[in-house]
C-alpha cells in the first residue's frame, strides 16, 4: 500500500477545526502540518473542502433474515453504498438462533461478511435467549471483539426476551465490561393493540403507526434503563425516535445512569403523514419504531444539540418494493400488500446519512461542524471502542479520511446515480434537497470513492472492537 497527502483542506474533528494538510502512510496518518513537504504516490487537493474522518454507522442489518424475507443489501452492496455516501465502518448485527449459541451466530455473519466489504465493518451480537449455562459465551464474544449485545421488548415469538433474561445478559454484560443495545419497545402491549386492529379490519400501512404508541417506547426505554441500573451495564438505546422515549434518557442521565441514546435520519426529517400516502406506497417507510407526528422533530433534534442524544444511526434495513417481479426467489415490501403486520419492518438510508445531517444539522444551523462529525462519527468510536483507532484525524489513527463539498447541491433519488447505489428500488429520502456531499473517500488509505466514482472494490476488514467507552459528561 502507498502514500497519499491530502493538501490545503480544512481539518474538522469532534474538536477541533483548522487547515492543514495530511500524510498518510500505508493505513495509518502519518504526519499532520501546514505546507507538508513529502514524497506520495497520490496527492489530492482538498482546497475548499472538509477534511472529515470517515462516518461511522453504528447500525446496520446487511444480509438479514426477516419477516419469510431477507434485507436488499448484502456486504458488498450495502458497504459500496455506504462508501459513497462518507461513511467507512459500520457496525452490523450479527444474530443468534434462539436455542443456539450466540458462536455460531457469529461465524454465520463472518461468513455472511468475509470477502464481500469494501469498508471495515464490526459486529454487535443479537441475543435471543440467554440461559444460565451459556453465559460464558459472553466472555468469548468480548474476546473475540464482539463488546456489545443487543436484546429487544419488541417482536413477541421471534425477537422478544423476556425480563429475566434481560437481566442475566445485563449483569454478564457489566461484569465483562461491555455494553448493552436496547430496542426499547412494550412488544407485549403492543402485539395486543395490533390484534385489536386487525380484528377491527384496520390493515393498511398506516396502523403500523397507529398500533406503536410512544408511551410504548418510552416504557421500554424506562424500564431497560432501571434494569441496567439494578445491572451495573452501560446501556445504549438504538434508533429512539420520540419526545416521551427521550425524556425518559434526559431523566436517567440528569442523576447519573450511564445511558446513550441514538437516534436515526428517518426520525429527524420523516413523519407519520408518509404511512398515509395513496395505496401501498406508506409501506415504504414501515419500520420500528414507527415514524411519529412531526413536531418530535424539534425535540430530537434539541437532544443532539444539548448532548441528550449522543449519535445518529440509519437502521439501514432496505426490502424493495417490488423485489418479488425481479427476484422471485425473494420478496419485499408485498408480503404484507394484505395486511401491515406482515410488511418487512425496514428502511433503506445508510447513503444519506451524511449529508442529510450536515444539510439538517449544521446548514440549517442546529448543530455545529464538530458536532456533526462527533454525532456521525466520534462517539459511536468511543461508545463502541473503536477510538482512537477510528472516529478522528490523528497521527497514528487509521486514515479512514471523507473529502467533503460543504457547497455541493444534489437532490437525494433513486434515479440520481450520485445519491444512489443501494440495492432496493426506491429512496426513503425522494426528492430531499441537501446542500454538502461526500467527494472522496479513503478507507485505512486506500482510495474507495474519488469524485463520485468507486475507484477500489472490497479490501474491507472486520475490526475486533475494544471494550466499551463512556460517554458521560
Amino acid at each position: 500500500m502507498g502514500s497519499v497527502l491530502i493538501k490545503n483542506g480544512r481539518i474538522i474533528t469532534a474538536v477541533d477545526d483548522y487547515f492543514a494538510d495530511v500524510f498518510i502512510d500505508g493505513e495509518r496518518i502519518a504526519a499532520i502540518g501546514k505546507d507538508l513537504q513529502m514524497d506520495a504516490d497520490k496527492v489530492i487537493d482538498a482546497k475548499d473542502r472538509l477534511v472529515i474522518p470517515g462516518g461511522i454507522d453504528p447500525h446496520t442489518h446487511f444480509d438479514m433474515p426477516f419477516g419469510g424475507t431477507t434485507s436488499a443489501d448484502d456486504f458488498e452492496t450495502g458497504t459500496i453504498a455506504a462508501a459513497h455516501g462518507g461513511t467507512t465502518t459500520v457496525v452490523d448485527f450479527a444474530i443468534q438462533s434462539k436455542g443456539e449459541s450466540t458462536i455460531k451466530g457469529l461465524d454465520t455473519w463472518h461468513e455472511k461478511a468475509a470477502g464481500k466489504a469494501t469498508i471495515d465493518y464490526a459486529f454487535h451480537m443479537i441475543i435471543t435467549d440467554m440461559p444460565q449455562e451459556r453465559l460464558p459465551e459472553m466472555r468469548k464474544l468480548a474476546d473475540e471483539g464482539i463488546t456489545s449485545y443487543k436484546l429487544f421488548m419488541a417482536y413477541p415469538g421471534v425477537l422478544y426476551v423476556d425480563d429475566g433474561t434481560l437481566y442475566r445478559a445485563f449483569r454478564q454484560a457489566g461484569d465483562n465490561g461491555t455494553r448493552i443495545c436496547m430496542h426499547a419497545e412494550n412488544g407485549i402491549v403492543i402485539d395486543e393493540i395490533i390484534k385489536e386492529a386487525v380484528a377491527d379490519g384496520k390493515t393498511a400501512p398506516v396502523y403500523h403507526t397507529l398500533t406503536r404508541p410512544t408511551r410504548m417506547e418510552a416504557e421500554g426505554v424506562y424500564r431497560s434503563i432501571a434494569i441496567a441500573e439494578v445491572a451495573k451495564v452501560p446501556l445504549y438505546i438504538v434508533h429512539l425516535s420520540c419526545a416521551d422515549a427521550l425524556e425518559e434518557v434526559k431523566r436517567a442521565r440528569a442523576r447519573g445512569v450511564d445511558v446513550v441514546a441514538e437516534t436515526c435520519p428517518q426520525y429527524l426529517f420523516l413523519d407519520a403523514s408518509y404511512y398515509e400516502k395513496e395505496g401501498f406506497e406508506g409501506a415504504k417507510w414501515v419500520m420500528t419504531p414507527a415514524l411519529r407526528e412531526k413536531w418530535n422533530q424539534d425535540v430530537l433534534w434539541q437532544g443532539l444539540a444539548f448532548r441528550d442524544l449522543e449519535t445518529i444511526a440509519t437502521d439501514h434495513c432496505p426490502f424493495c418494493m417490488n423485489d418479488g417481479i425481479k427476484n422471485p426467489e425473494r420478496k419485499g415490501k408485498e408480503l404484507g400488500i394484505e395486511s401491515f403486520t406482515k410488511i418487512p419492518n425496514g428502511a433503506p438510508g445508510v447513503e444519506n446519512r451524511m449529508s442529510l445531517i450536515y444539510n439538517g444539522g449544521v446548514v440549517e444551523q442546529r448543530i455545529s461542524l464538530n458536532r456533526f462529525v462527533e454525532l456521525t462519527s466520534t462517539a459511536a468510536a468511543k461508545a463502541f471502542g473503536l477510538f482512537p483507532k477510528k472516529g478522528t484525524i490523528a497521527v497514528g489513527s487509521d486514515a479512514d479520511i471523507v473529502i467533503f463539498d460543504p457547497e455541493r447541491e444534489e437532490t437525494i433519488s433513486v434515479n440520481n446515480p450520485c445519491t444512489h447505489h443501494m440495492n432496493v428500488d426506491y429512496s426513503a429520502y425522494e426528492g430531499f434537497k441537501v446542500k454538502g456531499f461526500t467527494e472522496t473517500v479513503l478507507s485505512r488509505g486506500r482510495v474507495v470513492v474519488e469524485k463520485d466514482k468507486l475507484v477500489t472494490k472490497g479490501g474491507g476488514s472486520f475490526v475486533k472492537r475494544a471494550l466499551c467507552g463512556s460517554l458521560l459528561r
